[in-house]
């Protein structure tokens, strides 16, 4: 029933497998592969005619992780998958960025490849092995794609670096880093690392180069036995060359002239008045598609022929130069944190919030779940690019930056136990031309330090981009949003004075060589110590002191046997002290307390409180409790919190008591001191050693 195909190699010192035939047998490709006891089931799908009145291709990657794949069932209402989580989101998009530029130009039908994670070792990730995959699935679906590409993940640690490395593994080591690309090649980078330099960042890179061109053979093998013929592409249209002589005639002396405007706004208007008169002299003649396509290729030509024939860009800089920057900070004043960083023209309004544990975020996800004390949020309105659009929840896109931004200041951040804050960057972009998400990073990092949280350093953030016609290239510092849709390179890199925290690469051409990215690093970090000079006019270093209205925090730490106490039954005893005293009070199950309140009033209490819970009566002690029963033999105070402890009758006052009310009721408060311990270990009081008006010892007892 079924033509089974297998394959499978030794890599990273586990076995890595596909298989073909037996599942999904209606997807044009279908690839069910396993490495360790991690298996994905990836699902290649197009479809069979063109998408009508599109200049781009529709193609839609999703990565899914069902729960069930470790064993769990997910949390919630409804206990199924929902809405893709954050990593899943990630993770589709990292699959996309190096599989998208290798379908053949023209191709415009719509294609769909899922990746769904069926069996989790809580080891080995899907990620790597999604891409693999999708690989695997494309190269044998018979859909024009130039693959296949290979994948690895990259881990860095005691001057070695690490192929594959387990989850585990991760945990500990300076560097994650995910590349892919083809045999000639690297086409896509992913990474944060703990401040590393230029060398064993470009190390990673070629080291993962090296190490997953084995994939690539092995699929190459694998496609032999089963892919499908190749889809029939239809012949480029006849006219298409008379369509781009005609629109270079009519439109190449006005995209030159619109090119020539450095405002970001009138060039925009220029450019479109062109095209739309373009559009209008060739309505007749040609397709509306067509011509559009034509333009698209003309502007292509100008731009990136300007920059290679005489080392100017668009905005008449030469290839190194950074555009003015100006960075503010404490410019809102409510906000524990803020700060507005412009560059040229874009610009990212960033404000911090400081938190207690209370507000960390719980992450429930197919490994587990977790709690982080850091997020950071990237919001990308459509007014940002002087545009109208819907608003609503944050897209792939906002997502993706967003992480990329995270990554950058994630090691930089200080320990837990140091700075016990829970941190919430959130940065609205206000203006875009240009990478938005490293302007996102160099106003988190101000942001971060006005708001007192006390970075190792600072962070910023570069963009750089690449021209490359033949042999011909040029490597572009700081680059702006058409120069990022036109080249052939998107290259973000973030770090500080020290090293590199994070770096994004995509490739829109086949591959890049090691040259070419060894020249865009050397350029990004100085363009990275430019920014972070001109950051430091504002803020260099953190402040000292919190905003007045960040809440303040104190951390004690009590015997663990006293949790219980400090809770109380049901949860009252720590309701009743925030009730009383206005504070937070957040408990870890080591015995770490927590105590946070907008004044140090509040937190005194509270910690008096607690202190007064957890701590073990003290023979000779004096304290202050309630009166909580009276019984024909004494009363029971209320000490130390929770704890009681009984005054005889003979302990009540100097001379002879009759009856217990006579001298204290129930509700009283009193001053009782600690005068031992009875066989069963209760505490034994007494009230007429001490003076009920001062608390001080008696002086009948001295």
């Amino acid at each position: 029933m079924f033509e089974i195909t297998r394959k499978s190699i030794e890599w990273g010192g586990r076995t890595l497998s596909l298989e073909a035939g037996r599942a999904a047998r209606q997807a044009d490709g279908a690839v069910i592969a396993r490495y360790g006891d991690t298996v994905v089931l990836a699902t290649a799908v197009g479809a069979k005619t063109p998408k009508e009145g599109i200049d781009f291709f529709p193609l839609t990657v999703n990565y899914q992780e069902k729960y069930s794949a470790a064993g769990r069932i997910p949390g919630g209402f409804f206990k199924r998958e929902g809405r893709p989580t954050e990593k899943e989101t990630l993770t589709s998009r990292l699959i996309d960025r190096p599989i998208r530029p290798l379908f053949v130009d023209g191709y415009k039908n719509e294609t769909q490849v899922i990746l769904t994670v069926l069996s989790h070792d809580l080891e080995n990730d899907g990620d790597v092995l999604a891409m693999v995959a999708a690989s695997a699935a494309l190269t044998i679906s018979g859909l024009p794609f130039l693959g296949p590409i290979g994948a690895a993940k990259i881990g860095y640690k005691d001057g070695e670096y690490i192929l594959n490395p387990t989850i585990t593994q991760m945990a500990d080591t300076d560097l994650d880093l995910m590349v892919a690309g083809t045999a000639e090649g690297v086409m896509m980078v992913e990474s944060q690392a703990e401040e590393l330099s230029e060398e064993v960042m470009l190390g990673a890179v070629k080291f993962g180069h090296e190490n997953y061109k084995p994939i690539i053979d092995m699929i190459i093998d694998f496609a032999e036995d089963c892919a499908k013929d190749p889809i029939d592409m239809p012949e480029p249209a006849p006219e298409l060359a008379d369509c781009a002589a005609a629109v270079a005639a009519q439109a190449t002396e006005g995209l030159r002239a619109a090119y020539t405007k450095t405002v970001k706004q009138e060039r925009v208007e220029a450019v479109n008045a062109v095209k739309s008169a373009t559009k209008e002299a060739l309505a007749e003649q040609f397709d509306a598609g067509m011509i559009g396509g034509a333009l698209k290729n003309l502007e292509k030509d100008i731009v990136r022929g300007g920059i290679l024939d005489t080392g100017l860009r668009i905005d008449g800089r030469d290839t190194t130069t950074v555009r003015p920057i100006v960075a503010e900070t404490t410019i809102l004043p409510r906000t524990h944190g803020s700060s507005l960083f412009t560059r040229g023209e874009t610009q990212a309004l960033v404000t911090t919030t400081l938190g207690t544990a209370q507000d960390e975020q719980i992450i429930d996800n197919i490994e587990g779940d977790y709690r982080s004390h850091f997020m950071l949020h990237y919001n990308f309105p459509p007014y940002s690019v002087g545009e109208t659009g819907r608003m609503g929840g944050a897209g792939r896109r906002e997502i993706g930056h967003g992480k990329l931004a995270w990554r950058a200041m994630r090691p930089l951040l200080p320990e837990k136990e140091e700075f016990p804050y829970t941190i919430r960057v959130l940065s609205e972009v206000t203006e875009s031309n240009g990478s938005s998400s490293m302007a996102t990073v160099c106003g988190a990092s101000l942001s971060m330090m006005d708001a007192g949280v006390p970075l190792k350093r600072a962070c910023a953030g570069i963009a750089m981009g690449l021209i490359k016609e033949g042999e011909r290239f040029a490597v572009l510092s700081d680059i702006l949003g058409d120069e990022d849709h036109l080249g052939d390179m998107d290259f973000k890199v973030a770090g500080t004075s020290e090293g590199i925290t994070s770096l994004q690469m995509d490739i829109k051409i086949t591959s890049i060589t090691p040259e070419i990215m060894e020249i865009a690093l050397d350029q990004a970090k100085g363009g990275r110590l430019h920014i972070l000079g001109e950051m430091g006019k504002s803020l260099d270093t953190a402040r000292e002191e919190l905003s007045p209205h960040a809440p303040q925090m104190e951390t004690i730490k009590i015997n663990k046997d006293k949790i219980r106490e400090v809770i109380g039954t049901g949860g009252k005893v720590i309701r009743e002290i925030t009730q009383e005293t206005g504070a937070a009070v957040d408990i870890e199950e080591d015995g770490t307390i927590k105590v946070s309140a907008t004044n140090q009033e509040a937190i005194a209490a509270a910690i008096d409180w607690i202190k007064g819970i957890a701590a073990d009566p003290e023979v000779g002690t004096i304290y202050r409790g309630k009166v909580v029963k009276c019984v024909d033999f004494g009363a029971f105070v209320n000490f130390l919190g929770s704890r009681d402890g009984l005054v005889h009758i003979s302990n009540l006052t100097e001379g002879r008591v009759n009856k217990t009310t006579d001298v204290i009721n129930e509700g009283d408060e009193v001053y009782v001191k600690c005068i031992g311990f009875d066989d069963r270990g209760k505490v034994k009081l007494s009230m007429k050693e001490v003076d009920q008006e001062t608390g001080e010892e008696a002086a009948a007892a001295e």
